[in-house]
């Protein structure tokens, strides 16, 4: 990862691998139809009112950080999207999942039925969301049914090397959080829940406390 001289207008683009497959079918293959923009590189804790130069040098600081190059790693850039909310909108959308966490006792073993795990916008509605379980060694996850859904999105967001072969991700309005099968050792995950018009956030923590010496 390297700084970009932000002093010229740059445009730095590079292909992820599945652009650089799509490139190689040919040009009708690689047809860009959607595009995203994100503001990783801003700490908009630095926006000064009280700067001595007045409001036009509010942002002087935010205005001469560096860019950062562009990475084919969804784990590590457009992470925090610009969205586009509707116009009379004064306060950011703030998600709340139906319960603040779930656990599996080791006492009730396999038997504990699944919990519904729903999610709620405020301020701002969110027609759906996006459920990333991390890891599904410690929980399993299908869609509540009723609910609609069920559509995985093609990427986990956020997801280190490690973590991203084992998760599942699923689009739907609500989601059931069963115990899964027993682990050697108690272990924990998560659960990110994102809106996917308003791509606000929160997340959940897992624990599976289900042994399989407790089960044994």
């Amino acid at each position: 990862m390297g700084f970009l001289n932000n002093t010229t207008v740059t445009v730095d683009a590079i292909l992820t691998k599945k652009g650089r497959e799509l490139l190689a079918q040919g040009t009708e293959a690689f047809n860009i139809t959607k595009f995203a923009l994100a503001d990783d590189e801003v700490d908009y804790n630095l926006f000064d009112v009280t700067h001595p130069n007045g409001s036009d040098s509010y942002g002087k600081v935010i205005e001469n950080m560096p860019l950062l190059e562009a990475i084919p790693d969804e784990n590590h850039v457009m992470r925090y999207k610009l969205i586009t909310l509707p116009k009379n909108t004064i306060k950011m959308p703030i998600i709340t999942a139906s319960v603040g966490s779930i656990e599996f006792g080791a006492a009730a073993g396999l038997s504990q039925p699944a919990q519904i795990v729903s999610a709620i916008t405020a301020n701002v509605a969110d027609s759906s969301y996006t459920f990333i379980l991390h890891d599904q060694s410690v929980a399993s996850m299908n869609v509540n049914e009723g609910a609609g859904g069920g559509v995985g999105a093609t990427t986990p967001f956020f997801l280190g090397e490690d973590d991203a072969p084992n998760s599942k991700t699923l689009v739907a309005s609500s989601v059931n959080i069963g115990v899964g099968s027993p682990v050697d050792v108690q272990k924990a995950t998560q659960l990110t829940i994102i809106g996917n018009d308003t791509g606000a956030t929160t997340s959940i923590t897992i624990t599976n406390k289900v042994t399989v010496a407790s089960v044994s």
